[in-house]
């Protein structure tokens, strides 16, 4: 059984699944204990977060962190699946001229916050047990239900015009669940325009940078050359460092790895927030923190052996 455990940070080339990455890293790994934090289209590339062995326990607190992406949006244009792999829909002549820094910029600005979206029909989105993009190949559209998501910051970087585009560049850091081309056609649609996404690359997911990713095929070529990959895992205790951490006493390290509750005198958090248990340098579980008569206490979610 393979004695790897952490979060494997690749970035991942265009033309594959998310799915598909996780399949290549049960075998790079030797374990059937791998999923991802956070689905990327095939077409998209960048920070795909893995988890590898006892790690796939973090996977429900890592997919809910806010996501950072490099989106260019193509104005002029709007496609079927609202990206460029779509078919055209709808095809208009843009004024490059009244496309201005200072007009997108408070574009930006008004969407920032809570925010709805109705989820495109390409999606994985379930509806009725059956996913959307499947009734999209049928040629069925449905009426979807709005989500509300969270733009956190949109930074524009570049207006590129030329004769039949004007493609616009920013960052947009956002909630779990936001959709990018949902988001340039919302755009595009205020500006006056059909809009479609051309191109999109994730650039930070939760904790996780661009910086700090290995590319999948060189992680394939290291394997071969027999390098040993247990080096490209970033710990547990590592992985959920942004959580707030507290320190057991000695003797109350045995029932916290049974999973008996514990007070946090001196803690000052959040009811209802995550807090990971430390024994030294040895994480014993993540809890949630409870108020109890005699004030707060640490309620074990999830609890790690010895050898994490």
């Amino acid at each position: 059984m393979s004695s790897n455990h952490g979060v494997l940070v690749i970035d991942k080339p265009a033309g594959m699944t998310s799915h598909d990455c996780v399949a290549r890293i049960r075998r790079l790994y030797g374990t059937k204990k791998v999923g991802h934090t956070g689905t990327l289209d095939p077409d998209v590339t960048g920070v795909l977060p893995i988890c590898v062995g006892n790690a796939t326990r973090l996977v429900e607190y890592l997919q809910e962190l806010p996501k950072r992406y490099s989106v260019v949006m193509r104005l002029g244009s709007a496609t079927t699946t609202e990206d460029a792999s779509g078919e055209l829909l709808e095809q208009a002549q843009v004024d490059a001229a009244s496309i201005t820094q200072e007009r997108i910029e408070s574009l930006f600005a008004s969407f920032l916050g809570e925010i709805e979206q109705v989820p495109p029909m390409f999606s994985a989105v379930k509806v009725n047990g059956k996913r959307l993009y499947d009734l999209a190949r049928e040629g069925t559209v449905i009426e979807r239900q709005a989500r509300k998501v969270t733009l956190y910051e949109l930074t524009l970087h570049e207006i590129k015009t030329d004769q039949d585009y004007v493609d616009i560049s920013f960052s947009c850091t956002c909630s779990k669940g936001t959709y990018m081309r949902t988001l340039c056609v919302d755009l595009g649609r205020s500006l006056g325009y059909p809009a479609h996404m051309k191109l999109l690359r994730r650039i930070k997911s939760g904790p996780f940078m661009e910086g700090e990713a290995i590319p999948l095929q060189e992680l394939e070529e290291r394997a071969a050359n027999g390098e040993d990959l247990s080096r490209y895992l970033v710990s547990i205790p590592q992985a959920i460092s942004f959580l707030p951490s507290y320190q057991v006493k000695p003797e109350r390290t045995r029932a916290v790895r049974n999973g008996l509750a514990t007070a946090l005198p001196g803690v000052t958090a959040e009811v209802g927030s995550l807090i990971c248990l430390f024994a030294g340098e040895e994480l014993l579980g993540i809890h949630r923190v409870c108020r109890g008569d005699k004030g707060l206490f640490a309620k074990a979610e999830k609890v790690f052996p010895a050898e994490v």
